[in-house]
């Protein structure tokens, strides 16, 4: 398939979707008056599905850098949304928590996450959007290893 327009390069695309999926979370989360970036969120989720984790694997969990998600969740320690303790097993390991606060600021912020969700796939059918998701699935597990920062310990089959 020759994609010599750039309305038609797959990569291009995928950029484009991804401002808007952006451009809607951040305008979503300011309505909402809630001050967490897609990151922040996806790294509190997952700590709510899987308390006590350490900062290398919550990187691995949501294919996030290890070292730029340090940053992440330094800001979510100052906001007091996420507690950080050195772990009792390997004193070089953090261990990751939600605080109360936390997981109230993600229970107010999932119903906002779920409605940026519609939005994104607003243009497509219930059918398209299925298939959609299933594809776009699809292409991350097969290109998960060409990533700087590769889904790890989630990977479903």
């Amino acid at each position: 398939m020759s994609h010599r327009d750039l309305e038609t390069l797959p990569g291009h695309l995928i950029r484009r979707l991804q401002q808007i999926a952006v451009a809607l979370f951040t305008a979503s989360m300011a309505e909402a008056d809630i001050d967490l970036t897609a990151v922040q969120f996806a790294a509190m989720l997952t700590l709510r599905d899987h308390p006590g984790l350490d900062q290398q694997t919550l990187a691995g969990l949501i294919a996030y850098d290890r070292v730029t998600l340090g940053g992440v969740i330094d800001r979510l320690v100052q906001k007091d949304l996420v507690a950080r303790e050195t772990s009792p097993t390997d004193r070089r390991a953090r261990i990751l928590t939600l605080t109360g606060e936390g997981r109230a600021v993600l229970d107010r912020a999932i119903p906002f996450v779920d409605q940026v969700q519609d939005d994104i796939l607003a243009g497509l059918t219930d059918a398209e959007q299925e298939t959609f998701v299933t594809l776009l699935s699809k292409l991350t597990r097969a290109g998960n290893e060409l990533s700087r920062a590769p889904l790890r310990g989630a990977e479903k089959p």
